[in-house]
């Protein structure tokens, strides 16, 4: 029995091994047929390789924004700071829940806020979270809570990106790399302090079909831990819903159900009900608001703060 054991776990370690050395070879080839099986991307949609590496030094910040590209496109910290606001954006693309709590894991004691606004997109709790947490581990550290996503996803595009990640890392492949600031492809520039300026354009406004959001109940739990996480701390929480376009918004059948259900973890604010913004003038897709939109927004937000 003792000899089989031995032989099972070398023949496990071997092969680990193996695959892992197999997944970096062909990561490495221009054979796109197993590469759609990896979803490694460092350094391209919305710079969360350097925002990461921002963070050391940005200690004890007054605002400290979490959620997905309607966070880090949505709350320009250059408008905060000029309020008084020391702030910083820990946005991501597509972050959900599970992301959410690995970066708070991460960097919430070196970013000591005093306040949280989490930015909570309701198709965030509806996925699970696969692209998201790819973006995340090709961009930043792979730690436990790495493997926390990892286990969270249980997908085999997570594993594998975690995999040649962690072999780049292992073998520093990525110390040269430097991720420009002003990515003229996607007109967006990069502003210290996690916020993504897009150059500015206008959305032709249309309509939509019927919507619905359906809620994963693994976004659902993580969500409550990340709550908790800052409840412990005694971090003061905004919950906001971010404006997006009004007929896409409109599409969607259980807004209400979302609101009572948000409306009961404290301090949630849908500003979908409460400003109004012109989907022609303000957004530059149906999901996200143009520089012009982003400082009306922001500036009722600082009130709000402040009022608070």
């Amino acid at each position: 029995m003792k000899k089989f054991v031995i032989r099972l776990g070398a023949f496990l370690l071997l092969s680990s091994i193996a695959y892992g050395v197999l997944v970096f070879a062909w990561q490495n080839t221009g054979y796109k047929r197993f590469k759609g099986n990896i979803n490694y991307r460092i350094g391209t949609y919305g710079n969360m390789y350097t925002r990461v590496r921002e963070i050391p030094q940005f200690h004890d910040v007054d605002v400290l924004f979490l959620g997905s590209s309607h966070a880090y496109r949505g709350f320009d910290t250059r408008i905060f700071e000029a309020e008084g606001y020391r702030s910083f954006n820990l946005g991501s693309s597509s972050q959900t829940p599970i992301q959410t709590k690995a970066l708070l894991s991460r960097y919430l004691a070196v970013l000591n806020p005093k306040v949280v606004v989490y930015e909570v997109y309701p198709n965030t709790f509806c996925g699970d979270g696969v692209e998201a947490s790819t973006d995340v581990i090709a961009n930043d550290v792979n730690d436990w809570s790495s493997v926390r996503m990892l286990w969270d996803s249980r997908n085999a595009k997570v594993l594998n990106t975690w995999i040649y990640a962690s072999i780049r890392d292992l073998f520093d492949l990525n110390g040269d790399f430097i991720e420009p600031l002003i990515k003229p492809e996607s007109r967006d520039t990069y502003i210290s302090g996690g916020y993504v300026e897009k150059e500015v354009y206008f959305y032709s406004k249309k309509s939509y079909l019927a919507n619905h959001w359906s809620f994963n109940e693994k976004q659902v739990e993580e969500f409550e831990s990340v709550l908790d996480m800052l409840e412990k701390k005694s971090i003061k929480t905004y919950l906001v819903f971010n404006p997006i376009s009004s007929e896409f918004y409109k599409s969607y059948d259980n807004r209400q159900e979302f609101d009572q259900w948000m409306s009961g973890y404290g301090s949630y604010y849908n500003f979908n009900e409460t400003i109004s913004l012109n989907d022609s003038l303000h957004f530059y897709d149906s999901n996200h608001m143009n520089q012009d939109g982003v400082e009306i927004y922001n500036q009722i937000l600082v009130r709000l703060l402040r009022k608070d």
